[in-house]
């Protein structure tokens, strides 16, 4: 199940998201080289999040093969900065591409609700969060973080918060067959975080096939909370009022 829209019009352009949109582009073009082997790999050993770098669990000069005959080495210290730098990285143009279009879908609303300096703080204490949720699981590992995915699923969990009766319309794959479904986002995102909860208890420890389960759902729980602390009331006012107001049956 795919989301290709929403009902869900914005007051004024997302500035943000498309700001974020684009760092994270052209991090792929010119720190990542478009995902050549060289600068993929150089990019995701010096700036990907190492658990075990950070938790000290690691001594220095670990190695962790990166492909190509490639290896990445551990470095001395905690490397705090990669917290950050993780979040505009990524592993292929699919992992790129799907990660922007999700924040684009959820983000321009969210930013809508809260406005741009509380969106950009929210998305970034979001990725923070699903970080060190993922850490928390495996703090030992020498494998390199790398994705937007945590903080954009923060954006998703405010936007259940905000929008859970907005209609999203997905693309459902049956075989050779693809159909088209208009499902109420709070259907559509719990759906979503209970496949990463289910994946997340599968591959518990492990490394579960490089996709980070568990910075998925932190990143989510993230964004449930804060939402609450930095949406603007008139915005979640005016939301409710659309979408929560009773029917009443008149007598004609």
């Amino acid at each position: 199940m795919f989301p290709y829209r929403d009902e869900n019009e914005t007051q004024r352009t997302p500035l943000i998201t498309l700001v974020l949109i684009a760092l994270n582009v052209l991090v792929w073009l010119f720190v990542q080289g478009a995902g050549s082997a060289l600068m993929l790999a150089k990019s995701v050993c010096e700036l990907g999040l190492i658990p075990g770098e950070l938790t000290g669990t690691l001594p220095p000069g670990v190695r962790f093969p990166m492909g190509d005959g490639l290896v990445c080495l551990t470095d001395p210290g905690r490397q705090l900065s990669h917290l950050i730098t993780s979040m505009f990285l990524h592993g292929s143009w699919m992992h790129l591409i799907g990660n922007m279009w999700f924040l684009w879908l959820f983000g321009n609303n969210v930013e809508d609700s809260m406005g741009r300096l509380r969106f950009v703080v929210f998305y970034l204490v979001c990725g923070l969060a699903a970080a060190i949720a993922q850490v928390a699981t495996n703090p030992a590992s020498p494998i390199p973080m790398v994705g937007a995915s945590g903080a954009i699923s923060g954006v998703m969990g405010g936007y259940l918060v905000l929008y859970p009766r907005v209609r999203v319309f997905c693309l459902v794959f049956l075989g050779f067959f693809i159909t088209s479904i208009g499902l109420p986002a709070w259907l559509m995102l719990i759906y979503w975080l209970a496949l990463q909860f289910v994946s997340g208890l599968a591959a518990f420890g492990g490394e579960g096939g490089g996709v980070a389960f568990w910075a998925h759902v932190g990143g989510f729980v993230a964004g449930l909370i804060l939402v609450k602390l930095l949406a603007q009331e008139k915005y979640v006012d005016a939301h409710r009022a659309h979408h929560w107001r009773p029917r009443r049956l008149a007598r004609g």
